[in-house]
């Protein structure tokens, strides 16, 4: 009787064990497909993938120059602006968040169909201080046609304890998932009690895919982000340092470029006068990237010095506390093009 009472524990024990593992199951598969679909509503990863198509649909080796970076290469250099000057066809490939293991191998990708003669990298002090980050690169992996590049990409850059992590869907996605959430729940909760949250300050302006991987946006920078909801309250660039593992892939970039024959610039975006009115020791971050730069053999315009030596911008010209609006873009346009012919060998006045 006793070995009878075993086994029948044993059964029951092992049945309760299956019933919850196909319970979990079900609510991972549920909740996988939520989070990606809360990834699929998120515009400005539509936009990206607008800039991507539109450069895979580019004859080869037509394109003479790409801007390559975060957003604050797509929100400061519009192509038309340069094309119109330079007679070139030029093209806008930055990707939300992008660090330098992404602009490497979008760099590759462009080598696939296109040979530009020059290639403008942004360098953004944000995206070079820590080794990794997930976001980041699963804003590139939603875009990209050739999905081996993925492969490759998680295979040869994610620390391991990342590469578990980007099986799971619901970490994957996370931040995208809980923004929608929260935007659903806010939706919800005014309809069924007639209840409303303090209003958001008015933009008063547009934003959409415009062309060439420029996203046109007239918004002028909100009273709030003066200083209110900043993001550069309390940066000290005394505190600032460059991840190695940033600055290697740095080295990569330029030595692929070099190695296809194109020339290689760095710039520095410029962020709202007020968020510069706020940071602490900016030149200790403005000369690590000049050093940077100076040691890798490469021309560098930081557009935050160029402001502050002759109040180029003014508030107006930005969208918000980081980001130029489009009237920004045409001054930082007009100015870096007179900075390349000046500063590289393919535009210079002598060509």
């Amino acid at each position: 009787m006793k070995r009878e009472h075993s086994f029948i524990s044993n059964f029951k024990l092992i049945a309760e064990v299956l019933v919850f593992i196909l319970l979990f199951s079900a609510v991972y598969k549920v909740t996988e497909t939520k989070y990606a679909a809360a990834a699929e509503q998120n515009v400005v990863n539509a936009w990206t993938k607008s800039r991507f198509d539109g450069f895979y649909a580019q004859e080869e080796n037509t394109v003479d120059m790409v801007f390559i970076g975060s957003s604050h290469s797509y929100c400061t250099f519009d192509p038309e602006n340069f094309d119109k000057e330079l007679g070139t066809l030029s093209w806008q490939l930055g990707t939300p968040l992008q660090h330098y293991d992404t602009s490497l191998y979008t760099l590759k990708e462009v080598y696939k169909t296109q040979s530009p003669k020059v290639v403008v990298l942004e360098l953004y002090w944000d995206m070079l201080d820590d080794e990794f980050d997930m976001k980041q690169a699963n804003s590139f992996f939603e875009v990209v046609n050739d999905k081996s590049v993925t492969e490759d990409y998680v295979k040869n850059v994610f620390p391991i304890n990342e590469k578990v992590k980007y099986k799971l869907l619901p970490i994957r996605y996370q931040q995208d998932y809980f923004a929608y959430e929260s935007a659903e729940i806010e939706k919800k909760t005014e309809e069924r009690f007639g209840v409303t949250k303090k209003a958001a300050p008015e933009t008063n302006g547009t934003e959409y895919y415009l062309d060439k991987g420029y996203t046109y946006c007239d918004t002028v920078i909100p009273e709030s982000e003066f200083y209110e909801t900043n993001q550069y309250k309390n940066f000290d660039g005394a505190d600032w340092e460059a991840d190695d593992t940033q600055k290697e892939y740095l080295r990569q970039f330029l030595q692929l470029a070099r190695e296809n024959g194109s020339e290689v610039v760095f710039v520095t975006a410029p962020i709202a006068n007020v968020s510069m009115e706020l940071i602490d020791n900016y030149t200790d971050v403005h000369n690590e990237l000049a050093a940077i730069s100076e040691e890798l053999g490469v021309k560098y315009l930081d557009f935050n010095i160029v402001n502050i030596q002759e109040n180029l911008f003014k508030l107006e010209n930005f969208r918000d506390d980081a980001h130029l609006n489009d009237s920004g873009v045409k001054v930082a346009d007009k100015y870096y093009i007179e900075w390349l012919r000046n500063n590289t060998e393919t535009f210079g006045n002598n060509n």
